[in-house]
């Protein structure tokens, strides 16, 4: 897959499906995937390339503690579901890309019941993932775990998948991403691996692991709270940072997931359209969470619930949403119809102009030497203007 036009719809299926997180799953099977196939055209229509799934496989709870890699969660379906809304997304050109939890599994799992071998033990127990004794580690020095990661991978890629999020690739040892990668890229090599990296060198963290991607935690950072804040030195401190990966990788980039508080909880609605700019002006392969395009409201709490709020159920049908929302999803297809207009933004260069705490102007410039200038302000209320190649292409607010 070309990263350079990859444009990502993030969701959280079994939050967005309204599915039960923490109670006991019923062995019953509810056809909830299904009801994605009405939100497609939405995604097509907001500029986005493909869908970046959340935990699909059979689990416990919230999905991060997976029971079966080979299953569809029944509370989501079953096989059949998830080939329809596969090739339902192919008809309309967008690809699929998997949440592969792989450096622990659920503590029902049967490598754990069973004791085959394949998950980490510390003084005889099975060793929980930091402190949660629910998510078991798999032991990555057994070729067994290798075996059956690469399987896994393998067979949902024959089903038609684009390639995996690795959840905690940051913890599971490079060579092993390197060992598995290379033995799925001999079948599949436009697979897409896209790890999840929390900080730290990470061009150095994809090369060692043979990742393509790696998700680019500092920047979604410095672009919250440096609106937050009223400090655009902190913006431009990363965004020096962020030339410097950007010269080695193509970073997924984002202003929400599935793990922080939404963008407009953080800094409002102006503050939220202000980070959007940031978002699709920079070099990268940026996602978009459900939701953040119409203003989702959540923030991160504490506990066994703290996700919850992040995570909300999606109406039946787009045209169930609250009128409110549209304004901001319609800023959002403006600015990645400029995106994808100007895809040479996903592998470019940046340099900070000027700065001071409530204005900051940067460009981004092409190997081809196009040059997109974006000036953000705070005073006297939040502002942004872009300019391609010297035309006024987006003013906010209008």
């Amino acid at each position: 897959m070309n990263l350079t036009h990859a444009i990502w719809w993030h969701l959280y299926p079994l939050g967005a499906l309204g599915a039960p997180i923490h109670e006991h799953p019923s062995a019953d099977v509810v056809h909830r995937l299904p009801r994605l196939v009405d939100w497609l055209d939405y995604a097509v229509e907001l500029g986005c390339s493909g869908l970046l799934l959340g935990p699909v496989f059979t689990s416990t709870s919230h999905g991060y503690d997976t029971v079966d890699h080979f299953t569809i969660d029944p509370r989501l379906g079953d096989q059949s579901d998830f080939d329809h809304l596969v090739a339902a997304a192919g008809q309309r050109g967008l690809a699929v890309v998997l949440d592969g939890v792989f450096n622990h599994i659920g503590a029902a799992h049967p490598a754990v019941t069973a004791g085959e071998g394949l998950v980490r033990t510390e003084n005889g127990s099975p060793a929980g993932w930091e402190g949660h004794a629910e998510l078991v580690e798999l032991d990555h020095a057994n070729p067994a775990v290798a075996d059956l990661v690469t399987e896994v991978m393998l067979h949902w890629l024959r089903r038609g998948i684009a390639g995996w999020r690795l959840d905690v690739a940051y913890a599971v040892p490079p060579e092993f991403w390197r060992e598995v990668l290379g033995r799925v890229r001999a079948e599949f090599p436009e697979a897409i691996f896209i790890g999840e990296v929390l900080h730290g060198d990470y061009a150095a963290v994809a090369r060692a692991g043979g990742l393509d991607s790696v998700t680019q935690y500092e920047l979604w950072k410095a672009a919250w709270s440096s609106l937050k804040d009223r400090n655009f030195w902190e913006l431009a401190w990363a965004l020096e940072r962020h030339d410097a990966i950007a010269a080695q990788l193509v970073s997924q980039t984002f202003v929400g997931n599935h793990d922080v508080t939404r963008i407009a909880s953080q800094v409002g609605d102006a503050g939220s359209v202000l980070a959007l700019v940031i978002l699709l002006t920079l070099p990268g392969m940026p996602s978009i969470y459900y939701g953040d395009e119409q203003g989702f409201r959540g923030e991160k709490g504490c506990g066994r619930d703290a996700d919850d709020p992040l995570r909300p159920q999606l109406p039946a049908t787009p045209a169930d949403l609250a009128p409110q929302g549209w304004w901001l999803y319609r800023l959002h297809q403006e600015l990645i119809a400029l995106r994808r207009r100007n895809p040479w933004l996903a592998g470019g260069r940046v340099r900070v102009v000027g700065k001071d705490c409530t204005w900051i102007t940067y460009e981004t410039t092409g190997s081809a030497g196009n040059v997109l200038r974006v000036e953000l302000g705070l005073e006297p209320e939040p502002s942004a203007r872009v300019v391609v190649d010297g035309t006024t292409a987006f003013v906010w607010p209008r």
